[in-house]
């Protein structure tokens, strides 16, 4: 069909509808919406998310890479077995920091960030760095840990040694033995390689608002380990600004992940930047939507907070700038999500027919997005022709 002298074209950007659907199959269900509206439309699907869960996978499949399995040290010392991404011509890799040391990796009755480890993070990195990569996106959500990311660094051939000159055991609770930090081994240069880390998290690394505070709890911490982890914390930073030249301790976003943002930081250079941009940069979707008629985006659940720092509220923004209408897809709707037509939404649907069961709505997702995307193709471009 032609819209405005010329083919329709459209590009689809859901994160995930989670629960439901990967953001990958969300876009699929969106396109073919689209296409059976307007069979010879160009689509561009773009799986997004905003640095959590699914980001290799979204990343990966919107860029044309490639899943590497790996076999690394679990949040609680055992051997699991991981993955990261490579996108860029084996250029940049993507590390989801849940794959290797995630909150679902730990059963509810073992979790203790006084004793869970980052190592994995760090094995996952040089894994990536070992194949050539230099680039990294590295999404910190979803940790079981506490210990500032120095399980990771140890992988990574920093020593951190205690009073005697031995090295420290895994875990956060152990960093309040800290004496010195010895990076003369490190297995990485870190002048040679770029760090973004997707963080939309300002939290420091101590304090009421630091890591252990705010995040200790969730992941098993009892009143009196949070007390312990900070303090450690607060060890590891006067080190690590003494031996690293690195002051960590009041970075904002340094408390993201356990303090893994401050350790990324202080040892590689990184850069802790929103999630969504990060993703929206590495996807090239300013190049992508520019010329576009019509973006679709969407997820699980639309509100109140869907228009600070999310996935959404990225492409949005994005879509402001080039001049392109964006109609969101959500699963529900709640309070709020009004807010987005502010950030230059075109329009707002649940993909519910009507009144229906969450495991309804969950059960027969695909079919609702191909069928709202359809019809609301079809009002577009009746309106458009």
């Amino acid at each position: 069909m032609v819209v405005n002298n010329r083919t329709l074209r459209v590009v689809v950007c859901p994160d995930s509808f989670k629960g439901s659907l990967s953001a990958i199959d969300a876009a699929e269900a969106i396109s073919e919406g689209i296409l059976l509206a307007v069979p010879d439309a160009v689509v561009d699907a773009i799986p997004l998310a905003d640095g959590g869960e699914g980001t290799v996978a979204a990343l990966v499949d919107s860029s044309g890479g490639q899943i590497v399995p790996a076999t690394v040290t679990g949040p609680l010392g055992r051997a699991i077995d991981a993955f990261y991404g490579v996108i860029d011509d084996g250029n940049t890799a993507v590390v989801e920091m849940a794959a290797a040391a995630g909150l679902d990796l730990v059963p509810l009755d073992q979790r203790d960030p006084t004793l869970t480890t980052t190592r994995g993070v760090g094995e996952l990195i040089l894994d990536a760095y070992s194949r050539g990569c230099r680039r990294f996106v590295i999404g910190i959500g979803g940790s079981a840990t506490n210990d500032g990311g120095a399980g990771a660094m140890s992988a990574l051939g920093v020593r951190f040694l205690d009073a005697d000159g031995k090295s420290l055991p895994d875990g956060g609770g152990a960093l309040t033995q800290l004496a010195s930090i010895d990076t003369s081994k490190m297995l990485i240069d870190p002048r040679e390689i770029s760090v973004q880390v997707a963080c939309d998290v300002t939290n420091p690394l101590t304090g009421p608002m630091g890591a252990s505070a705010v995040y200790g709890p969730q992941k098993g911490a009892t009143p009196s380990a949070v007390d312990v982890l900070d303090a450690a914390l607060a060890n590891y930073a006067r080190v690590i600004l003494r031996d690293v030249g690195v002051d960590v301790e009041q970075v904002p976003g340094g408390g993201a992940a356990g303090g893994m943002g401050a350790g990324l930081m202080a040892f590689l250079r990184a850069k802790l930047e929103s999630g969504i941009d990060i993703v929206l940069g590495v996807t090239h979707f300013d190049e992508r939507v520019r010329g576009a008629d019509l973006v679709f985006t969407g997820e699980g659940r639309v509100d109140g907070q869907t228009a600070y720092g999310k996935t959404i509220s990225g492409v949005l923004s994005r879509c402001r700038a080039a001049g392109v209408p964006v109609v969101i897809l959500a699963g529900s709707i709640g309070d709020g999500a009004d807010a987005l037509y502010d950030l230059g939404a075109t329009a707002l649907f649940s993909i519910a027919s009507g009144p229906i069961s969450i495991d309804e709505c969950i059960a027969y997702a695909p079919e609702y997005l191909r069928r709202l995307s359809r019809d609301v193709t079809k009002l577009y471009t009746s309106q458009s022709a």
